[in-house]
């Protein structure tokens, strides 16, 4: 087996024409291998194989340097820089992350897992090269579908006036996570269906040269093209056409499904996401709902719609009244504020990790001009996505401190649906509303009116309050029957609102308790718990704060993250024991 005889990027510098050829296919098997048994992003690896091959055969990797977008396409890169072993033996399978990442190979420069991000970072690397007066060749890999961010126009218009060596590999399967949308992918499709001859050549205009490969998974047509590009002394693109999901027909033709995919079975494609209710069902529902009711509602997404329930059929019932903007967080923050402004209802709903690019819009944009949006702030918590480049526990932190925003953190579906009726229809201010993850129901009623912040009180008892905020609500109640075994009746307490402080409520709490324990599924530093702490700084009253220490996690388990700051419910008990001695 070639694959096992590479060891670094030399290796392949010494296979004929035939070996290359057969190398490829045995990457993509082994990708196939692990991804149907291990899960992982499918498409976007499996359409890279032959265009890694050909840039560790062309350029020198380390000292030349590759840096990948996103870096979910980085697989065979990894196989073919001392790593394959981690996709060869299933045993050895999480060895590696799901990135670049530099503690693991000096051929990786930068962790990276968010989008738009390769080509001013590699612009950095050429910048940093040239002052030092050093020869070599950088690298940006990036897919057409994070050309539709921000930060790679920056990097582009930047680049562009550079006359040094500096090469863009611009790998375009027509794809996004779903579909690719913006007026950039018109000129994308011109160049692909004139070879590149286009004169309406959007890299040309920013001052790239321009190079086209219409085989883009050619391995050979790919290394004459690179040869061609590499000790370049201008800013170049080489603007590759490939297959996302090449060599799994399922993978080619249902690009979506299969741009990440949990362990499938490799012959069907079949992927057993169980028939439990997800908060996608959930929203799906919900929001289909109100396009229907009403002509002025318009729901925005940031490229990944399956993460609220809309995939292609809800996307092309909702019309107009759907609006994917592509990876642009930003612009869909600032959009939904005109919209707002114009008299429209719009709901804006991207992950927690994702939130954070935006976080000038949201103050600046939304906030500052108090326009009634609507945002649905999903995959929250310690128990959504857990590498280092996906944390989703700093929004609360993050969005609660906002002038003008209201953060609300439901503990149930009833409850979240109740607080997006009222944040859809009112007209005050922008509010956010933090879906869990778990779907969770109650029983009862919940408020219909979120003017003001108001906390509410589900058990009233004396000594121990226990506020627990939105998922971690139901953690609160199992801290309480805690308690209860040790004779201690605590009061329970849903605050609803992240983003500010129930005066009248926690005031009345000095006069028959005190310890006050706060929860939150986030980090604690600068969140909900410390506001809570500060409220009660001049008092008798001890707080206890808990949530995650301010940290970069790197793929720990729900339990153990809560095991490791003491969030589970017998801990927490024991600590509020301990504060009342």
């Amino acid at each position: 087996m070639l694959l096992e005889k590479i060891h670094s990027p030399e290796d392949v510098k010494k296979l004929d024409n035939y070996s290359l050829q057969n190398l490829a296919r045995e990457v993509r098997s082994a990708l196939i291998e692990k991804l149907s048994k291990h899960g992982g992003h499918v498409g976007s690896n499996l359409g890279m194989v032959e265009a890694t091959i050909a840039l560790h055969y062309v350029f020198d990797s380390p000292k030349d340097k590759i840096v990948y977008d996103v870096s979910h396409q980085s697989y065979a890169h990894k196989m073919l820089t001392g790593r394959a072993a981690a996709f060869l033996d299933e045993s050895k399978y999480d060895d590696v992350t799901g990135y670049t990442e530099p503690c693991e190979s000096e051929h990786d420069h930068f962790m990276i897992g968010h989008t738009s991000t390769s080509i001013s970072l590699a612009l950095g690397l050429a910048t940093a090269r040239d002052l030092k007066g050093e020869r070599s060749n950088v690298i940006a890999v990036i897919g057409d579908g994070s050309l539709s961010g921000g930060e790679a126009f920056e990097g582009l218009d930047n680049a562009g006036e550079y006359a040094t060596n500096f090469i863009v590999v611009v790998n375009d399967n027509e794809m996004s996570i779903a579909e690719n949308h913006g007026g950039l992918y018109g000129s994308l499709a011109e160049l692909r269906n004139t070879l590149g001859k286009s004169q309406n050549n959007y890299f040309k205009s920013l001052g790239f040269d321009y190079l086209y490969v219409e085989s883009g998974n050619d391995v050979l047509a790919l290394i004459t093209a690179f040869k061609k590009v590499k000790d370049s002394t201008k800013p170049v693109v080489v603007h590759i056409h490939t297959k996302k999901g090449k060599g799994l027909p399922f993978a080619e033709q249902n690009k979506e499904a299969f741009h990440w995919s949990i362990p499938f079975d490799a012959k069907t494609g079949f992927q057993d996401w169980g028939s439990g209710e997800s908060w996608g069902g959930v929203l799906s529902g919900y929001l289909m709902e109100k396009i229907k009711s009403d002509s002025k509602v318009v729901v925005i997404h940031s490229a990944v719609p399956a993460g609220i329930g809309f995939f292609a059929p809800q996307r092309k019932e909702a019309g107009r009244q759907f609006i994917d903007v592509g990876i642009a967080e930003e612009h869909a923050v600032a959009l939904a504020s005109g919209l707002a402004k114009g008299g429209a209802k719009p709901i804006y709903s991207t992950h927690s990790t994702f939130i954070q690019r935006t976080y000038d819009q949201l103050s600046q944009d939304l906030c500052a001009n108090n326009n009634p949006a609507t945002l649905l702030v999903t995959m929250s918590g310690a128990d959504g996505m857990n590498d280092t480049t996906h944390l989703c526990i700093f929004d609360i932190a993050l969005m609660s401190n906002i002038p003008n925003l209201a953060y609300l953190c439901p503990t149930c579906v009833e409850e979240a649906k109740a607080m997006m009726d009222y944040a859809i229809d009112r007209t005050l201010c922008p509010m956010a509303i933090r879906i869990p993850n778990g779907v969770a129901h109650r029983e009862g009623e919940f408020d219909k009116d979120y003017s003001k912040v108001s906390y509410k009180m589900d058990k009233k008892g004396s000594k121990v309050a226990i506020i627990g905020l939105g998922d971690f609500y139901q953690r609160g109640v199992a801290v309480a029957a805690e308690l209860a075994k040790q004779g201690v009746e605590a009061t329970v307490i849903n605050p609803r609102f992240a983003s500010g402080v129930d005066v009248e409520l926690l005031e009345s709490l000095k006069a028959d308790h005190q310890v006050v324990v706060t929860l939150e599924n986030g980090v604690a530093e600068g969140g909900f718990g410390q506001k809570i702490a500060t409220f009660y700084g001049n008092s008798n009253m001890k707080v206890l704060v808990k949530g995650l220490k301010k940290e970069f996690y790197d793929k720990v388990g729900f339990a153990e993250l809560c095991d490791r700051n003491r969030l589970t419910p017998e801990q927490i008990a024991e600590d509020v024991k301990s504060a009342l001695v």
